[in-house]
């Protein structure tokens, strides 16, 4: 079983799907039973929700600019 720790650390790339599924498995398995953690992943849930119903409101950048970004990154 992961520790609580391990979990915490763990949450963004499980929310955002990033993981690999056994390791998605075992971090769904300790959330289900853990009443420190779900709490947790039950407000970054509830953020991540926000932050794209917010976005939906809001006017897309420019696509030059996300071009000029995303070519930054990949530098």
């Amino acid at each position: 079983m992961l520790s609580c720790r391990d979990v915490i650390a763990q949450l963004w790339d499980y929310l955002d799907g990033e993981l690999p599924p056994e390791r998605m498995e075992h971090l769904a398995a300790h959330l289900a039973e853990c009443a420190r953690c779900y709490p947790l992943y039950r407000f970054a849930f509830a953020f991540l929700g926000a932050v794209a119903r917010q976005r939906d409101r809001l006017p897309r950048p420019p696509r030059a600019l996300v071009e000029r970004v995303r070519s930054l990154v990949s530098t």
